[in-house]
């Protein structure tokens, strides 16, 4: 999607809105004890009540309103009756549309008590996102993005898993440009123009490569086995500093 307008960019802020508050309110709510399932009806239910669509569901048949992915599940984890320990690394993703537009986020929460280790792969994680998302910017390198996220995971000694991409996104959950690497490319000419609207969502791991796929034919693992982290934003480019749509308010 570009932004040709603005209501097309308050569509965008609203339907960011709606999925950041949902992922963070499912963060607040889940404890141990609780099931993938029971956690996905509290999203579900808060996207509902805000008049929005299941993105997963609406788009890809998927069976859950929400990805919740929980330890060696490194993604597109289906809701259902595993149980969430104290120690568990929960990544839970949550895209949906309102009114034609899409928008999608994700995050990595720590369920106490968590190693030192994860907790500072989590924060590293989340740093990995931004420095990929201030290489937003009108004419700028959509490779620009993976080779950031590259410099800053090497210099800490982290892998990145290299086939789980960030995509464009607006008028459907994956559309133009696809396939935009979080990590570093060679051969990619492709720049960013004003209004491109894009997901940033490295998977920042501790010796994970790729994603490889489970016998239930969604779920992913990283491959060597190993802690992996996500944290996702929709963004738009401009001339300056990259919009971030997916924030909570």
């Amino acid at each position: 999607m570009t932004i040709t307008n603005e209501d097309d960019l308050e569509d965008l802020k609203a339907i960011g809105r709606i999925v950041a508050n949902t992922l963070q309110a499912m963060g607040r709510a889940m404890e141990p004890g609780m099931t993938t399932r029971e956690l996905d009806g509290i999203g579900r239910a808060l996207l509902e009540r805000e008049g929005a669509t299941p993105a997963p569901e609406s788009t890809y048949d998927f069976p859950g309103a929400t990805c919740i992915s929980v330890n060696e599940e490194i993604a597109h984890g289906i809701p259902g009756d595993r149980v969430i320990r104290a120690g568990d690394l929960v990544n839970i993703d949550v895209s949906a549309s309102w009114n034609g537009t899409f928008a999608d986020t994700g995050a990595t929460f720590r369920v106490p008590p968590v190693r030192p280790t994860l907790d500072r792969l989590c924060r590293d994680g989340r740093r990995a996102m931004q420095v990929g998302i201030a290489q937003v910017g009108h004419d700028r390198p959509l490779a620009g993005i993976g080779a950031a996220i590259g410099r800053f995971a090497s210099e800490r000694g982290y892998t990145l898993i290299r086939n789980l991409a960030s995509h464009g996104v607006g008028r459907s959950l994956h559309e133009h440009p696809e396939e935009i690497a979080t990590w570093p490319t060679r051969g990619d000419r492709r720049r960013m123009h004003r209004g491109l609207v894009l997901t940033v969502e490295p998977f920042l791991s501790r010796g994970g490569i790729w994603a490889t796929d489970g016998a239930d034919g969604w779920t992913l693992y990283s491959q060597p086995p190993a802690p992996v982290v996500q944290y996702e934003h929709t963004v738009v480019a401009t001339e300056r500093e990259a919009i971030i749509v997916t924030l909570p308010g």
